[in-house]
């Protein structure tokens, strides 16, 4: 799996593609987190990134060309924020449970997007197969060199800058921190939750839709279904290995990104089954959620006193 990973430029180069989309989406649950927000639903929102991208894509090509590129990173931020929004709407409206919510509208993004590339967004052209109309050019993200490394990594490193430094430097930062760890005092001090917890879940679902934006536009150049092996659900994993820091973010979904391609290698050399992979970040959460139980707790042994009535 090391091997397969980081033992050639192409290897380090996948790598680094299947990192793009952990950054983004593990800075997105990082940043909820911190709020003590539970978005599962990464997933889901990174799928409403790249519908809203890819309706730019094939629809509103007619327009000049520099601007197509900012407007797919708009609105694909735009639709992961709303989609977002609406477990947060629910969360400080109706004290609905956001992990509920989050994780029960993946599937209704990702059947969303199955419709349209089975459906009216068909490419005629394609052969039968469920996917759309390859991109114009001008809709395709800039790659380096004669990789598939795409100037997403731009985008994930720019915004790890920018969400240490509101959490580190601003009030704002110290609001979510005080918001997350004490929400009844936070209350106490004039801090107005609900917003807060709306702007959190609306920043943190952008995040995963510029994950969808990058992966459609920097690799797949055209929408098609499952072209998310789980980015989304991973970024959990990606957080809780950082300790929900943006910092740690960046090294973390590189080491996982390595873990994905890794998988492939042993399938492709090996025959074993790319569930392997699964089954790994299923064990290193659960070893990192056991660790922090027993940090955070100490076993004792204490004598037992039997009385006599």
């Amino acid at each position: 799996m090391l091997e397969g990973a980081f033992g050639s430029l192409y290897g380090f180069s996948e790598t680094m593609v299947k990192t793009i989309p952990l950054i983004l989406c593990g800075l997105g649950v990082a940043l909820a987190t911190r709020m003590s927000l539970w978005n599962i639903g990464a997933e889901g929102q990174l799928y409403m990134g790249a519908f809203a991208a890819t309706w730019v894509a094939l629809f509103l090509t007619h327009l000049p060309s520099p601007i197509i590129l900012p407007l797919m990173l708009i609105l694909g931020f735009m639709g992961g924020a709303l989609w977002a929004s609406i477990p947060g709407f629910l969360r400080t409206k109706l004290s609905v449970n956001e992990i509920i919510t989050t994780l029960s509208l993946n599937y209704v993004a990702i059947l969303w997007v199955d419709y349209l590339v089975y459906g009216p967004w068909k490419d005629p052209r394609g052969y039968g197969f469920p996917l759309t109309a390859t991109f114009p050019p001008v809709a395709h993200l800039p790659r380096l060199g004669n990789t598939r490394i795409h100037g997403g990594l731009l985008f994930g490193l720019f915004a790890a800058l920018i969400i240490y430094l509101l959490l580190k430097k601003t009030r704002w930062g110290y609001e979510v921190k005080v918001i997350g760890e004490n929400p009844q005092a936070a209350r106490y001090a004039g801090m107005n939750l609900e917003r807060k917890i709306l702007l959190v879940m609306f920043i943190s679902g952008g995040l995963a839709g510029l994950a969808g934006v990058a992966e459609i536009a920097g690799i797949q150049r055209r929408l098609k279904p499952g072209f998310s092996p789980g980015y989304g659900y991973t970024a959990i994993i990606v957080t809780w290995l950082a300790k929900r820091h943006p910092l740690g973010v960046l090294l973390v979904a590189f080491l996982l990104g390595g873990l994905l391609v890794g998988g492939d290698t042993i399938k492709i050399s090996l025959g074993i089954p790319t569930a392997m992979v699964n089954m790994i970040q299923g064990a290193i959460l659960f070893f990192v959620l056991g660790g922090e139980m027993l940090t955070d707790y100490r076993i004792g042994w204490k004598d037992r006193i039997d009385k006599k009535s």
